[in-house]
């Protein structure tokens, strides 16, 4: 088993934690979630949170690989692309492009990256099914280049069970507490932590099937609550992450879910 000392999150509104917590209280996330457990077998951790929501995959290239490598991780977490699936203009080579020149500076410097494939979309938002093209093109590229750098890869697409819709928000956008546990645990098992194992991949109990006025009633609200507001900012060239920054930004102990901070404690002055 590899013992972790410096873990990275590189990314967008998912790895920034968005579906797991608010603004007030503050975000959680899988980052979060998976540094929690990297910190019961290292107390010495130390992790740094770079995700900004509503990045492009492009953006987060430019904006997070040179942070990320200065602070010289044995760890990194790459997750980004959503933004661009989603948008009008997309460019599957240009969106893998990005991914890849993380992948490869990242494991040059000699960090263990890990990234994921995206999920069929159009079983989590049915008005999206036509982007399935996309999805499969833009997976099929990140197989390829995670291949070509020694990048290890959780294959969402072919499981069912991640787009059962308890594992995400309201938005559909972003994963619940429960898909962020769920991201945590296949990562956790990916790594080969003690204690984890391929349940993440197992479905939750069925549930009925809503009436088709019900399901007619909850588009219509997803519509005006998500949608809406989404095709809105986009029309003003507006993004959720405008004037936001990382919310970690340098290198912290963790304090793992019993509530004990690793050695310096919580405050502790950041990893040069």
């Amino acid at each position: 088993m590899t013992i972790y000392h410096r873990y990275v999150a590189l990314g967008d509104s998912q790895t920034e934690g968005l579906g797991d917590g608010d603004d007030v209280r503050g975000h959680r996330g899988f980052a979060d979630r998976l540094a929690e457990q990297l910190a019961l077998l290292n107390p010495d951790l130390l992790y740094a949170n770079l995700a900004v929501r509503g990045r492009l995959a492009a953006q987060v290239r430019d904006e997070q690989l040179e942070a990320a490598l200065k602070l010289r991780p044995d760890l990194v977490t790459v997750m980004a692309g959503m933004n661009d699936l989603i948008r009008p203009r997309f460019d599957a080579a240009e969106v893998a492009g990005a991914l890849e020149e993380m992948f490869a500076a990242l494991t040059a410097s000699g960090a263990h990256v890990v990234t994921v494939t995206f999920p069929d979309i159009g079983r989590i938002v049915p008005l999206a099914r036509r982007l399935l093209p996309r999805v499969l093109d833009l997976n099929a590229r990140i197989r390829q280049a995670t291949a070509r750098h020694g990048v290890t890869v959780i294959d969402t697409f072919p499981l069912t069970s991640v787009t059962d819709t308890r594992v995400w928000s309201a938005d559909r956008l972003h994963a619940s507490p429960h898909g962020h546990s769920v991201i945590a645990a296949a990562l956790a098992h990916a790594l080969e932590l003690p204690g984890s194992d391929g349940t993440w991949m197992d479905p939750l109990p069925p549930l009925p099937a809503p009436a088709p006025w019900q399901a007619a009633a909850t588009e219509a609200r997803w519509l005006a609550s998500f949608a809406g507001p989404w095709i809105g900012r986009r029309l003003r060239g507006r993004s959720s992450g405008d004037g936001r920054t990382a919310k970690r930004p340098a290198l912290l102990p963790v304090i793992t879910p019993g509530g004990q901070a690793a050695p310096g404690g919580p405050n502790a002055a950041a990893a040069p």
